[in-house]
């Protein structure tokens, strides 16, 4: 039986590093306050790409893994070459595989990656194919102490409604990471969904979006507060609340105080995954009885060293180097 079930959408990532992205400040569009802009019409080279698999639900599953806890992989993958090499990876990682369904006559999900090499930041355009077609099935969860939810496709508001159900029943306990996608689509279901929550990870831009889902008269200076944001989340419902904001660190707040890490300065070449990998580290710092500090601690570490590679994965960290890390400090 796993301690932790992650569940969403796994993919595989190809990363295109490029200098020839230009990156434009929009300050007055503050869900969007950056852009990477190219020439349109023009014709970009790539000297070298990467491969990875991805999904934040398994990013995190196999950042947990490598910490030392037990997690299963639920998802789906189609029954394409694409599917194959992803679980041939998956099964490298520690993370168990057999909450892998294979959605016969369809093809896998993949992303493609514009890092652009000045800020080591992306933009990633995704295609799901076989994760619009997840379902919950109870029988492949099992019976674990933790559910975490992800990134999920197709009609996700159902199997959350179902998740939910299960983890009533079964006395588990729900995290959440919620993303841009499924925000847009239906905030109040986000929001209904923390309510549920024992511990909850965004970051800034997504926390803003979901604090203006209800708070809809909210000054505009209010919503680029960390303070302001990280407590109207935790008064939705969910017992730890952390929020990310690249460079500038993380909080934590359990109802008590904000609590506040820097981020550890890096040589980043790849910021994908790097929210996913803080989160991994904060959850399972969590899981072992650290405090809140010492998880954020956790979390800022396995994040500031995965953007040293290009994936969600290659640079995450196991306990014994965030300890060695923990001593150097």
């Amino acid at each position: 039986m796993a301690k932790i079930v992650t569940i969403g959408s796994i993919c595989q990532d190809i990363f295109f590093p490029t200098k020839e992205g230009v990156v434009l400040e929009t300050p007055d569009d503050i869900l969007s306050q950056k852009k990477l802009a190219f020439e349109l019409g023009g014709k970009c080279s790539i000297e070298e790409r990467f491969e990875s698999i991805g999904g934040n639900s398994v990013n995190v599953a196999v950042g947990l893994a490598k910490l030392g806890l037990d997690v299963l992989a639920y998802t789906t993958i189609g029954d394409d070459a694409v599917g194959k090499w992803i679980i041939k990876e998956l099964s490298k990682t520690g993370v168990r595989t057999e909450g892998v369904r294979v959605e016969n006559n369809c093809g896998s999900d993949m992303s493609a990656i514009i890092v652009d090499e000045k800020s080591s930041d992306r933009v990633i355009f995704s295609n799901h194919v076989a994760n619009k077609k997840l379902f919950f099935d109870a029988n492949r969860v099992g019976n674990p102490e933790w559910i975490f939810i992800g990134d999920l496709s197709g009609d996700w508001q159902t199997i959350t409604d179902e998740i939910i159900d299960f983890a009533k029943k079964k006395n588990v306990s729900l995290a959440f990471n919620p993303r841009q996608k499924t925000i847009h689509q239906d905030v109040k279901k986000v929001i209904e969904t923390i309510s549920h929550c024992e511990f909850l990870s965004v970051n800034k831009d997504e926390a803003i979006e979901i604090v203006s889902g209800f708070e809809r008269d909210v000054l505009r200076e209010l919503l680029n507060e960390e303070e302001y944001l990280i407590k109207a989340l935790h008064g939705l419902g969910a017992k730890v609340v952390t929020l990310t904001d690249g460079d500038r660190g993380a909080w934590a707040y359990d109802g008590v105080g904000v609590l506040h890490v820097d981020a550890m300065m890096q040589t980043a070449v790849d910021t994908t995954g790097a929210g996913d990998a803080f989160t991994s580290g904060f959850f399972a710092g969590h899981l072992k009885g650290k405090n809140l500090i010492e998880s954020l601690k956790w979390g800022v570490m396995n994040s500031s060293n995965s953007v040293r590679e290009y994936g969600g994965q290659k640079g995450l960290l196991s306990e014994n180097q965030i300890i060695a890390l923990t001593m150097k400090k």
